[in-house]
């Protein structure tokens, strides 16, 4: 790094941006009212949404469709040309020029190819044109998307398939628009590349359960399905620095970087002011999201400096599957707008809260949330059944929810002080847990005439408010009212997968409760006695997952092992089981995922992992010795030069000479450091997917931690202006 260029003049530069706003914002609209005054006009404005569909689609056509989207009837391709007419009538009158079936492969991200809407005609002009074979079918060169095994890599044949439930949209760019259609992703030979379509197949299982149950409960059949409420969490950091950290730039997070004297331990961030070029910036990306029909609701400072978090309101688990993934590119696209960039990355900085992505879900039918406890008899029959269905589902796939979070990045966060630990635990809160408790310990139940829902040879089972509890933020999974949080699934990931499972093991779950509560209604029990013998005898068998005490404490540990509880705390230590004969066994019964697709979905996260550690690795040892060391050696080089003046003068200089020596020990500590960790590098080799896994979990991670904390206590004695990289006191404190 030259000489001249000094980290504090980085942050003077980044300061400078932190009260004025981009030329391209309008004061006016940036302020709340100007964001907001329109909302009605804007909502949805960029999709091609059902007012859309009526005013445009021939009534024959809109109520097929309507019938396939309200009551998920299959989809009549016969209507697929009339749709297809008027969608593209619709972009075109928007400035599209293109379409693109945009899909989720199983990168986690999304993609597109662009296809042109004009084709040239005889008269040298152009004509638009756009099918419904179109609409409904694409085919992407699909060779270089992770497929597991599924295909071979010379294989390019893939399919998208129009999913009519996620509304098309447009996308709008400096140079033109685009129509983006929602699609699945699959193989020549039908099975999924993608996390779209084990999702929907997830509903389908999951709606046919359900409405079993309902019938079995004497209540109103009617399609079931689950929402989704994804708290999504980020941090935002200012342009300047993130270009000059490499770290951040190619793997997202910070490799190096020492603790400042200041973190969060003043807890003035969370839920402070929103600084004014971040409200603004919040702003943007809500107006973008609310013309594209996403609901978002909340806005507020996260716990760690620089750290925010956006929510949308619940939507239909794939709508919001969608949504979130438009959210997260927004989040990035809208930042560098305002000299910012947006981290997900789920620990970009080590010491401070890292960023999750608390999925909130629930299931309900169009008129009734089927968690929401009720405050009558037939209410609270319902919520029993249905909560100890998840109950059940938590209990016996906690290694499934586990491997549903389970990547590289997760595994900073997982355990640490924000986040809930690797193992997997239920919240009830006290009332709830009261409830289930008395309704296992005692065998005889009489049905009061009035007030509450059932007697128990003790006061009668009091009404269960939505908010019968305190939270608990260190459950990993909590019921929180109407909805249970699943709080350990990370900031970047899809959340189309932890989706998937949750639906399919509560699926099960429901079905197996449906056998037992049929058995009893077989032996001429009235309902309420029979609901009640079948939530005691199932809260019985799964009451270790409950626990409502501090899931961070070191007891809560040694006593989950006590209770059998899996402990899994690394992405491998959960990936080995995600194809056990249980977990086989459960998405095949389902029709969620077949045993290659379940294979495949192991080989691909085994193959990220090794890859996310591996670049991680590479960097801190590229880091280290290209620009750790040599800001070290020249500090080093100054001093000894100075104490070579300092004798000359016949000054004492001992302070010259002790710091000589503790930059010295730095410089060697780091240097052994680097050492063992080019050999780690060096020998991962080339074998087995899972030694190359096991060896980077085992030695890299390791030496990587020890590079870092020989290059941190070098930063603390090496000079401002040569030090290389930003600091976290820069980073954190200029927003």
């Amino acid at each position: 790094m030259p000489r001249g260029t000094i980290a504090r003049y980085d942050a003077l530069a980044a300061a400078r941006g932190v009260g004025a706003l981009p030329p391209h914002v309008d004061r006016a609209q940036a302020t709340e009212k100007g964001a907001t005054f329109e909302i009605e006009r804007l909502f949805g404005c960029n999709t091609f949404h059902i007012g859309e569909m009526r005013a445009r689609l021939p009534k024959p056509v809109f109520r097929a469709l309507m019938a396939t989207l309200e009551e998920g009837r299959e989809l009549d391709p016969s209507i697929a040309d009339a749709v297809a007419v008027a969608m593209k009538e619709w972009a075109i009158e928007h400035g599209a020029t293109h379409y693109t079936h945009w899909f989720q492969p199983l990168t986690g991200l999304t993609a597109e190819k662009h296809e042109s809407f004009y084709t040239p005609n005889e008269g040298g002009g152009a004509i638009a044109e756009f099918s419904g074979r179109e609409l409904i079918r694409g085919e992407p060169d699909a060779s270089s998307f992770p497929s597991g095994g599924l295909r071979a890599t010379f294989e390019a044949r893939g399919y998208t398939a129009w999913d009519p439930t996620s509304p098309a949209f447009l996308v709008h760019a400096p140079g033109g628009a685009y129509l983006a259609i929602p699609t699945a992703f699959a193989s020549w030979t039908g099975e999924a590349l993608d996390h779209k379509t084990p999702l929907l197949r997830s509903l389908s299982a999951l709606d046919a359960q359900a409405r079993r149950a309902l019938r079995l409960l004497g209540l109103p059949e009617a399609r079931v399905y689950p929402t989704l409420g994804p708290e999504q969490e980020f941090f935002l950091i200012a342009e300047e620095f993130y270009f000059r950290r490499p770290d951040l730039v190619v793997t997202g997070r910070t490799l190096f970087g020492a603790k400042p004297p200041r973190g969060q331990e003043l807890e003035d961030h969370y839920f402070g002011t929103i600084p004014d070029r971040v409200l603004a910036f919040m702003h943007d990306v809500e107006r973008e999201l609310l013309m594209l029909g996403v609901p978002v609701r909340t806005r507020h400072n996260e716990v760690a400096p620089s750290q925010y978090e956006m929510a949308p309101l619940f939507e239909h688990a794939n709508l919001a599957a969608d949504h979130q993934q438009l959210t997260m590119l927004k989040l990035r696209t809208v930042a560098r707008k305002y000299g910012l960039v947006c981290l997900l990355h789920e620990k970009p900085f080590a010491g401070i809260n890292g960023s999750g992505k608390h999925l909130n879900w629930s299931l309900g039918t169009e008129e009734t949330n089927l968690l929401d406890p009720g405050t009558t008899p037939a209410e609270n029959l319902r919520f029993l059944f249905f909560c100890t269905a998840v109950l059940k589902a938590v209990e016996r796939h906690q290694d499934l929810l586990r491997i549903a979070v389970a990547h590289a990045g997760n595994d900073h966060r997982l355990g640490a002080n924000e986040a809930p630990p690797a193992i997997l635990s239920v919240f009830l809160g006290e009332t709830l847990t009261d409830i289930f408790e008395r309704l296992e310990s005692l065998e005889e139940m009489r049905l009061e005439e009035a007030g509450g829902l059932m007697g128990l040879g003790a006061p009668v089972l009091p009404r269960l408010p939505r908010h019968a509890s305190d939270r608990n933020r260190t459950s990993p999974f909590a019921f929180t009212g109407n909805k249970f949080e699943f709080r350990a699934v990370g900031a970047s990931q899809s959340i189309s997968w932890p989706a998937t499972v949750l639906n399919t093991i509560v699926a099960e779950a429901l079905d197996e409760l449906c056998g037992a509560l049929e058995a009893e209604l077989a032996q001429g029990r009235a309902l309420p006695e029979a609901v009640r013998a079948v939530v005691a005898r199932e809260y019985r068998a799964v009451k270790r997952i409950v626990f409502n005490g501090d899931n961070y404490s070191p007891e809560w540990h040694r006593e989950a092992e006590t209770r059998g509880l899996l402990n899994l705390p690394t992405t491998l230590d959960a990936l080995e089981r995600l194809t056990s004969a249980k977990n086989r066994e459960v998405f095949r019964r389902y029709g969620v995922l077949s045993e290659r697709e379940l294979e495949s979905r192991y080989e691909i996260a085994l193959d990220q992992y090794v890859k996310t550690v591996t670049i991680e690795s590479e960097t801190t040892a590229d880091i280290a010795r290209t620009l750790i060391l040599p800001a070290a050696f020249r500090y080093l080089n100054d001093l000894l030069a100075a104490a070579e003046r300092s004798r000359s003068l016949g000054l004492d200089g001992r302070g010259t000479v002790a710091t000589v020596r503790e930059l010295q020990d730095g410089i060697d500590a780091l240097r052994d450091a680097l050492d063992r960790l080019l050999a780690a590098n060096a020998a991962r080799g080339n074998g087995e997917l899972e030694d190359r896994a096991r060896h980077l979990r085992d030695v890299v991670l390791p030496a990587m931690s020890a590079a870092r904390t020989a290059a941190d206590r070098l930063e603390k004695i090496v000079p401002d202006d040569l030090w290389p990289l930003p600091t976290y006191r820069e980073m954190l404190f200029i927003k």
